[in-house]
């Protein structure tokens, strides 16, 4: 699938999904309804259309997903870095700490991240 773009409440929609699946169809409508604010109507509409667009399996009334959460914020670091920074990461680096500290942890998580992407 090339396109894995969700809108904001789609992505909040898939959140949950991930978090509870396998999930009854109907047990989804109720946390939606709680977390969400959603109507049950509301749920099945984007449980279709999600369904059609590949990124769910609505099976007897069993909602799964077929798209991994991970596959989705790849793909829209990826469009992130394209879009705003010209696909330049150090730029997106730049920009991401600017006016902001990390700790010696995150320092050291952060070269460690980057000593695995230059193997």
């Amino acid at each position: 699938m090339d396109e894995l773009k969700l809108f904001d409440a789609e992505f909040k929609f898939m959140n949950i999904v991930w978090e509870f699946e396998p999930i009854n169809s109907k047990k989804l409508s109720v946390i939606c309804g709680d977390r969400l604010g959603w109507k049950r109507p509301t749920t099945y509409t984007v449980i279709r259309k999600l369904s059609e667009r590949g990124f769910l399996v609505n099976d007897n009334a069993t909602v799964s997903a077929l798209i991994k959460r991970e596959q989705v914020q790849q793909y829209e670091a990826d469009n992130l870095l394209d879009r705003a920074f010209d696909g330049s990461i150090p730029s997106f680096v730049a920009a991401f700490l600017k006016g902001k500290s990390l700790t010696a942890d995150e320092a050291d998580t952060l070269r460690k991240i980057i000593e695995e992407a230059k193997k």
